[in-house]
């Protein structure tokens, strides 16, 4: 499976930006796919997923009700709508994939991270 992320920048808080993650290869409409960032000095944390079929999404509490996650099938891409951004969501972002767990992701397969930088 393999991911390739796209869709940083620079905006300024209260903006929004959408990511994209586009999926390809054998078996990657097996897995949940999701989120996850890293801050600088920080560890890899989890942001959202949504499960196989498309019909349940699930995110961390720091982004519930900002973020949203949504998907083109027919284009096997993956989005991360970010709305009201704030200055502590800059990150480098990571879209995964692999097997929902309880509140998250386990994920198997990575793309490479999209710098997300929110200016205050």
């Amino acid at each position: 499976v393999q991911l390739q992320a796209s869709g940083g920048g620079l905006v300024q808080a209260g903006g929004s930006l959408r990511l994209s993650c586009a999926v390809s290869g054998r078996h990657s409409n097996a897995y949940s796919l999701g989120w996850f960032r890293q801050a600088p000095g920080k560890e890899r944390e989890f942001v959202g997923v949504q499960n196989r079929s498309g019909g349940d999404t699930y995110f961390a509490a720091s982004v519930k009700g900002r973020f949203t996650i949504s998907r083109d099938n027919a284009k096997n891409t993956i989005y991360l709508q970010m709305n009201s951004l704030k200055p502590e969501d800059t990150a480098v972002y990571y879209c995964a994939a692999g097997p929902i767990k309880v509140g998250g992701l386990n994920p198997r397969y990575w793309g490479q991270g999209t710098l997300v930088t929110v200016s205050s």
